[in-house]
């Protein structure tokens, strides 16, 4: 079936975006069915210029597959599994951790694919790929022979598509509790029940780079399941990791003891109430790291959000003693790096402090950026020097 563009369209078309929104379909046929492959046209030369996955529900219509004449089928499928595995085999000679599929950056649209060893995590977020489950779970079988693949679809994103958010074991068997590692650091994974697809893999070399700089008296703020904390623990000689949750509190501290790092202490606490007590007691730390989750939705929430990054980084450069480290870290797509950066002169500003940047850094390699989709390049990870 051909659904036809409208002159913006098809310029979004032609500049490589791989999302079509509603107002830009011209005409589709009546017929059309859950998660069809259809034939993207040029409403006015008749041209065609690719396939894509069409969604009813989603005020994105298509998302592209390809933008040529070639057929979407059973093998065109295989081959962008066997690209997106040949790329992490380059990235990570003998690992078998990693995102193996990312979405739209691996030109596979709706698809995440984490790799935990022989288990599998996988979201499938549109309805062409929930169409094509037992296709994709049959390809990924054959290519990668799991013991076990977790289906993590239990993400709000599938109501806009009109999908109910499901998860639950799709092949194989899944132990509760998975072995992965970043470093020298070994963890215990939870791929049903656990955070997102099993782990944060986005900021795994960033984890491990924090250990390059640590020193001294450590904190850890928004510390999840430690994986900052413990790689600053190899260099600090104390870390507070600082977590809402009591029930995350106790995993960091079970992680720590697994890791023979005790000078790891957990604090369940909001962290923004912890660092401004910290600073109203006068207390100072010699690297401090901020990696808080998504503080904006959409677009309306952007302004809130750069308040709340402000307060707890000015905190933090007020904590930080002189030539102190600070990791800070975004993973809100929303807020870009510029405005991200804007940010921290601003806190840099009001806390008094003159501050360098040493690094400006962003997801692990796995997570690779679609240069014509800004949206795959969301993680903002800047290591900062306070003077």
């Amino acid at each position: 079936m051909k659904v036809k563009l409208t002159k913006k369209g098809v310029e979004r078309w032609q500049r490589g975006h791989p999302w079509i929104y509603a107002a830009d379909v011209q005409e589709k046929p009546k017929g059309l069915t859950f998660g069809d492959v259809v034939q993207v046209v040029d409403a006015f030369k008749g041209w065609l210029l690719g396939h894509a996955f069409y969604s009813e529900h989603s005020k994105i219509s298509l998302r592209a597959l390809n933008y040529d004449a070639s057929p979407v089928d059973d093998n065109f499928f295989a081959k962008r599994l066997e690209a997106a595995l040949a790329l992490r085999q380059t990235l990570y000679p003998g690992e078998t951790s990693y995102r193996l599929v990312h979405g739209e950056a691996d030109l596979l649209p709706g698809l995440v694919v984490d790799r935990y060893g022989d288990y599998l995590s996988v979201q499938l977020l549109v309805p062409g790929t929930e169409r094509r489950k037992k296709l994709l779970i049959d390809l990924l079988v054959s290519q990668l022979k799991p013991k076990g693949i977790v289906n993590r679809s239990d993400v709000n994103v599938r109501n806009l598509e009109g999908l109910t958010p499901e998860k639950g074991v799709l092949y194989g068997h899944v132990p509760e509790k998975v072995p992965y590692r970043e470093g020298d650091i070994h963890f215990e994974l939870d791929l049903l029940n656990g955070q997102k697809t099993g782990t944060f893999l986005d900021q795994r070399e960033n984890h491990v780079l924090a250990r390059q700089y640590a020193h001294g008296e450590a904190l850890d703020c928004f510390s999840y399941g430690g994986g900052f904390a413990l790689q600053l623990a190899k260099s600090a000689t104390h870390v507070t990791a600082v977590e809402i949750s009591e029930t995350a509190c106790a995993q960091i501290t079970a992680n720590a003891t697994a890791n023979h790092v005790p000078h790891v202490k957990a604090v369940a606490a909001n962290a923004f109430d912890f660092l401004r007590d910290a600073v109203d007691e006068g207390r100072k730390f010699d690297t401090i790291v901020l990696d808080p989750p998504s503080f904006a939705k959409n677009k309306g929430a952007v302004d809130a959000a750069v308040r709340g990054y402000k307060e707890i980084n000015l905190r933090a450069m007020q904590l930080l003693k002189p030539g102190g480290i600070l990791i800070s870290a975004s993973c809100t797509y929303h807020v870009d790096e510029e405005r991200f950066e804007e940010m921290l002169d601003s806190a840099a500003a009001d806390a008094k402090r003159r501050v360098q940047i040493v690094e400006r850094r962003g997801a692990a390699k796995d997570h690779p950026v679609l240069l014509s989709l800004r949206e795959t390049r969301y993680l903002k990870c800047f290591v900062l020097r306070v003077l």
